[in-house]
């Protein structure tokens, strides 16, 4: 990872293309490459769930190159030459929240929703609430319920990605009884202020590079 002057961007960052099938093609090419032209590539993102079953939402940095300041429903990111969708879902665990997990494969499916076509393998993993994100990529982040997730989905601003995947995932049926409400500080979800930040957030701590 390197800052440049406005935007955090992964340098080199290389990417394997997949067919219609996901079957690698043996030819290694940049992500950005496989965006401008379309071709499919896997990335692999994970729905997290603390002991409760709340589900971890983050908005992303100003300073990431894509999608800058969308709020997600995932954690993840494409996958690296030669890993699986369960070795690339882990490691983005630990370099966005600094958790070392074992994500579960849920399934597989062609996103068209955002940039450019990729494969997306979509896992669930339950971590600590206490998750520390990499304040590069990650400017808030939050436990929700599912109904707060669902109302948030139509109010807040998400990735294109986090629409798709999270109605497949409550769809694939994997998702938990929703635990009874607890005290919050608010309703219903609603887009953070500067000064209510302490009612809804986890404490922050100085992220832990693994």
């Amino acid at each position: 990872m390197s800052v440049g002057s406005a935007r955090v961007c992964v340098v080199d960052e290389l990417v394997e293309r997949v067919d219609d099938q996901d079957r690698v093609l043996g030819m290694v090419v940049s992500r950005q490459q496989a965006i401008q032209e379309g071709w499919l590539h896997r990335v692999a993102v994970t729905v997290c769930r603390d002991e409760r079953g709340r589900i971890l939402v983050h908005r992303r940095s100003e300073q990431v190159s894509r999608f800058p300041g969308l709020y997600e429903v995932e954690v993840g990111g494409a996958a690296n030459v030669g890993e699986s969708y369960e070795q690339a879902a882990a490691r983005e665990l630990a370099e966005e929240l600094g958790v070392r997990a074992l994500p579960r494969l849920l399934f597989t499916f062609i996103n068209r929703s955002g940039l450019s076509p990729h494969w997306l393998g979509v896992h669930e993993a339950v971590v600590p609430d206490a998750v520390v994100p990499d304040p590069d990529e990650v400017a808030w982040h939050g436990w929700l319920t599912e109904p707060e997730v669902r109302s948030a989905l139509l109010e807040w601003r998400f990735t294109p990605d986090s629409h798709e995947a999270f109605s497949r995932y409550l769809a694939f049926g994997t998702a938990r009884p929703c635990p009874p409400r607890s005290s919050s500080a608010w309703n219903r979800p609603r887009e953070p202020k500067a000064c209510d930040l302490s009612l809804q957030v986890t404490e922050r701590l100085p992220h832990e590079r693994l």
